[in-house]
């Protein structure tokens, strides 16, 4: 008996110091009180353009196939192994804009999200081919059926396909490539904004009731022959194929843009405030991602109004985003230490990147934010005469950012995949509306 009292008792010992080591109660410190809020704040007072306006914009695109010679692991769900047959291909698309001075890279990727150790290897290569770009901005489709093997850590090793070097090889050799031809195919363009509104093929997936940001939004290219090119955004997640599905694919952001290049030459695909948004598609095969395509790209072709960008500028910076502690939550009161959180997941780098052309404002975020907040933004940019693009997937990633009153919630977004902690809702929606009135030169 006396034994058996020893052994439990070892035991309880043994969970008291394990739970002692790997957990923690969460950190409620308003974030305005936070160091972190008075850092990014700091950060703001001395952020500056680097760019240039010469009276006229260049413009080039071009992209790449990626699809590896032998199937990839898939991403997204649950470990489902390798693709076992290719749906659509995958690529790499490349838009540059600037001009003789200046110039940035809007890269797109058919792939769940751009991890901050693939960006680092994209902009090592850009950099030692010394390709004249002063810039990068990174984007993604956030399909749910595509590639992984670019994620690194033991998370991503057994959910995420790992770190593939061979694939990460083919993603590089293809961004080189078409930075490249897109560099060769530059010519002077003129720049319009265009907004569609498709409410009827999206919603809130965390509360039906709360709002959504329903507009599909282009920025669209033409050079003196009369060659056009789109960048598109929308708020609907990729996630319209069955997580059963096992073929490789781009999601209906591949057919949108497939149907879209019958009126332009060459459109782009880039996740927008995607945050608890999601589609509204008619069914879970290919063949309902084709119908949903159809309908969104139908939305945009009756909507005849185009707006001319006005100022020939182009600007580009970067603000580094400080945030609390990681904060991975297994009750409402407890999460992981961060120590923990950093081995399993990584230490994610998080920043905006902000992007001015003419009145257009981009700004990239590395939390997969929630299209909740658009509608206050876009108010807030177009009181200051700018056209907003918030895109996501920028080469950091930090989870989700979604309005505090979900954070108490029992949501997949607000519980599993918000990774700093809570009041990151306001926190983002103050700095973001910074970054518009600092796009402005307010």
């Amino acid at each position: 008996m006396k034994i058996l009292i020893k052994i439990i008792l070892g035991c309880l010992i043994f969970l008291l110091a394990m739970g002692l080591l790997t957990l923690t109660t969460v950190d409620w410190t308003p974030y305005k009180e936070t160091a972190y809020y008075k850092e990014t704040k700091q950060e703001l007072e001395i952020l500056t353009f680097k760019g240039a306006d010469k009276g006229y914009l260049l413009g080039g695109w071009a992209k790449a196939n990626i699809t590896p010679d032998k199937p990839a692991n898939l991403v997204a769900y649950k470990p489902r192994g390798p693709y076992e047959f290719v749906a659509d291909s995958s690529f790499v698309k490349a838009i540059i804009i600037g001009n003789a001075q200046f110039k940035v890279a809007f890269l797109n990727y058919e792939l769940l999200i751009v991890h901050p150790e693939l960006a680092l290897t994209l902009r090592e290569a850009i950099t030692k081919q010394q390709l004249p770009v002063d810039q990068v901005y990174f984007t993604a489709t956030h399909t749910h059926s595509g590639m992984g093997g670019t994620i690194p850590g033991p998370v991503g090793e057994i959910a995420m396909g790992g770190w593939d070097e061979p694939l990460v090889n083919t993603i590089k050799r293809g961004t080189l490539k078409a930075i490249s031809e897109a560099l060769g195919n530059m010519d002077t363009v003129s720049l319009r904004t265009k907004k569609s509104e498709a409410a009827d093929f999206v919603s809130n997936r965390l509360i039906a009731t709360d709002p959504i940001d329903p507009y599909i939004r282009q920025l669209i290219l033409e050079n003196t022959a009369g060659q056009s090119c789109s960048l598109v955004t929308y708020s609907a997640h990729a996630t319209c194929l069955s997580s059963k599905f096992m073929g490789l694919s781009g999601d209906y952001p591949y057919y949108l843009s497939e149907l879209m290049e019958e009126k332009h030459d060459f459109a782009v695909f880039a996740a927008g405030a995607v945050g608890s948004h999601r589609p509204k598609a008619p069914g879970n095969d290919i063949q309902s991602i084709k119908q949903y395509a159809s309908s969104l790209d139908s939305v945009v072709n009756e909507n005849k109004y185009e707006k001319a960008l006005v100022g020939k500028q182009i600007l580009a910076t970067r603000l580094p985003l400080k945030l609390r502690s990681p904060h991975y939550r297994i009750s409402d009161n407890i999460r992981l230490r961060p120590w923990l959180f950093d081995w399993a997941i990584g230490d994610n780098p998080a920043y905006f990147d902000v992007v001015r052309i003419g009145d257009a404002l981009f700004i990239s975020s590395s939390g997969e934010v929630s299209g909740v907040f658009y509608k206050e933004w876009e108010e807030h940019a177009k009181a200051l005469g700018l056209s907003l693009f918030i895109t996501t997937f920028n080469g950091g990633y930090i989870g989700y950012i979604t309005p505090d009153k979900y954070y108490s919630g029992d949501y997949y977004e607000a519980r599993d995949m918000n990774f700093y902690g809570p009041y990151n809702g306001d926190y983002f929606k103050e700095i973001v509306s910074d970054l518009i009135s600092f796009g402005a030169g307010k």
